[in-house]
């Protein structure tokens, strides 16, 4: 039976129908300055993503914080079994699909299902796949994963069509936090085309206009972390590039 779509999952759908795009913020609960980041970004931001690639001890309260600040989603994005916390509105059940160790692809994720039901979070299926240059990243040493190469996008395309085939509804493309650049145009083009998912874009992306190049590729969703720990007024400039090329986009689909 398929897991049947909750209300932050409609939420984001509905927003990326109407407006081509979505913009997902990603804190590190080991952040210092988290008030300041979810300050910030409560009136741009689409959601909250929480969570990192290193384990984390004050999740609870974290979660907590912010939702006192934002009324915006929050969706867990867990590194490990102990990235869950009851206080999250939602949960990115995701496979690391490349990696070398099958803990990282279905032991972890069937390992925190039973916390997932208990919490009554919402699961929202994803493939989580990384991309050149992620092993150079955190979570390319804790994910073993083996790297999907920029020149070959063909490679990302069929995971992220394997994916639809095993009834995930998003992909992320993940170049790692940090990661010297993103994932290239012509992959997020591919993977869009061939698969027809959700595709998620992380990684590497610093400017508005690299934003608004992924989204017009066919990107259905953005992420930045590492930008906003250190600069957190550059939410507004990122919200209205990716918004800008929502806009664009959903005016060519309709030519």
């Amino acid at each position: 039976m398929e897991i049947k779509i909750g209300k932050v999952e409609k939420k984001l759908n509905k927003i990326i129908e109407e407006e081509g795009a979505i913009y997902l913020v990603l804190i590190d609960p080991d952040e210092k300055n988290i008030e300041e980041i979810a300050e910030k970004v409560k009136d741009y931001a689409d959601a909250i993503m929480i969570g990192g690639s290193i384990g984390v001890i004050n999740l609870d309260e974290v979660t907590k914080k912010i939702k006192e600040i934002t009324k915006l989603p929050t969706i867990l994005f867990p590194g490990n079994v102990d990235g869950l916390t009851q206080y999250a509105d939602a949960v990115f059940f995701m496979s690391l699909m490349n990696s070398t160790n099958p803990y990282w692809i279905v032991n972890a994720p069937t390992l925190g299902s039973l916390t997932i039901k208990k919490f009554g979070l919402e699961p929202i299926p994803m493939a989580y796949l990384c991309v050149e240059p992620a092993k150079r990243t955190a979570v390319g040493f804790v994910g073993e994963i083996n790297e999907i190469p920029q020149r070959k996008p063909e490679i990302a395309a069929m995971y992220c069509l394997s994916a639809k085939y095993f009834g995930m509804r998003w992909a992320y493309l993940e170049a790692g936090s940090g990661a010297e650049y993103p994932v290239s145009n012509e992959m997020i083009a591919i993977s869009k085309k061939l698969s027809g998912i959700n595709i998620i874009v992380g990684g590497g992306i610093r400017k508005p206009e690299i934003a608004y190049e992924k989204v017009l590729s066919g990107a259905d969703a953005v992420v930045t972390g590492n930008l906003l720990e250190k600069d957190p007024n550059a939410v507004e400039e990122m919200y209205d590039a990716i918004k800008k090329a929502g806009r664009e986009k959903l005016k060519n689909q309709k030519k």
